[in-house]
């Protein structure tokens, strides 16, 4: 398998907030640019702690985010 389980809704989320870029949702999340990129491709999954700082810069719960794909 690759990826991770973990799969997100960030992009969307991202867009439907005023079309926000990768680069201002790393800033407000203290990340980089290519750490949003990898979770975006779900190459990457975040901390717990993370998880909740892009809740919160997105405006929303931390499961409108984020839902687990239990591995078949």
């Amino acid at each position: 398998m690759t990826g991770t389980a973990i799969a997100n809704d960030i992009r969307r989320l991202r867009f439907d907030r005023g079309e926000m870029t990768q680069q201002a949702l790393a800033d407000a999340c203290g990340v980089t640019r290519q750490t949003i990129i990898a979770l975006e491709a779900g190459r990457y999954a975040p901390s717990l702690e993370l998880g909740f700082r892009i809740a919160d810069a997105l405006g929303v719960r931390i499961e409108d985010v984020f839902h687990w794909s239990r591995p078949e």
